[in-house]
């Protein structure tokens, strides 16, 4: 009994088991409204990149707690969240963005950098 109950078991997990890879399940959908700094990219910023960008942080020197510190520094944002994993530069430090999360701040680039 515990023999069927175990195969059966097996056979119900590999069935479930996909072999799709992560950038197939990811979500890249591409974004169609128009993005603002205060609706979409602020809660990015804030809730990944304040920690270090801020009095205090790691990278204080370059300040994000504004709409104008984030638009000025826009290209440098776009280079360091695009990164290659394994890349030291590579932000935010500690982990990534998903890839919707880097899509918002494209567009919002592309978009002209609309605060409101």
């Amino acid at each position: 009994m515990k023999k069927i109950l175990f195969i059966s078991s097996l056979a119900v997990t590999l069935i479930a088991c996909e072999s799709r890879t992560y950038e197939e399940i990811s979500d890249n959908t591409p974004i169609v409204e128009k993005v603002t700094y205060n609706k979409d990219v602020k809660p990015i910023v804030e809730a990944n990149c304040i920690v270090c960008h801020s009095a205090g942080g790691a990278a204080s020197f370059q300040p994000w707690t504004s709409y104008n510190q984030v638009k000025t520094h826009i290209d440098n944002i776009l280079d360091r969240i695009q990164r290659p994993n394994g890349d030291p530069a590579k932000m935010p430090q500690g982990g990534a963005l998903s890839q919707t999360q880097i899509n918002t701040f494209i567009k919002w680039k592309a978009d002209g950098l609309v605060e409101n």
